[in-house]
């Protein structure tokens, strides 16, 4: 399944927000519709072979690549990239710890 048919069901699901940044596998007339119809506005830059190009935000746009690499750092942790802990509650204070570290190695 595309990435933006699994989202779009999800949409009703997530808080509201202002702005949704995504990459071009978002990009779909359906999935921005939804978007709009929520009141978000979409930041996807458009897929190379529309004829029509959406315009989008390219400053919020790479603001993207720092959630990107926070979640490339969280993966350098091999128990939470294999998810070793089967309780939820001491998986989730292993993600919180790494994401504290992660947040800090960013921030230097």
């Amino acid at each position: 399944m595309s990435d933006h048919k699994g989202a779009r069901l999800m949409l009703r699901h997530l808080p509201k927000a202002k702005h949704l940044i995504a990459d071009r596998g978002y990009d779909s007339d359906g999935f921005r519709a939804a978007l709009t119809a929520g009141e978000t506005k979409p930041c996807i830059p458009p897929r190379k072979n529309r004829k029509v190009q959406h315009s989008y935000d390219t400053t919020l746009y790479r603001q993207r690549h720092r959630i990107e690499v926070m979640f490339g750092k969280l993966k350098d942790w091999r128990r939470i990239a294999m998810r070793y802990d089967r309780c939820a509650n001491t998986f989730m204070s292993s993600v919180v710890i790494a994401a504290i570290v992660v947040i800090f190695w960013i921030n230097q």
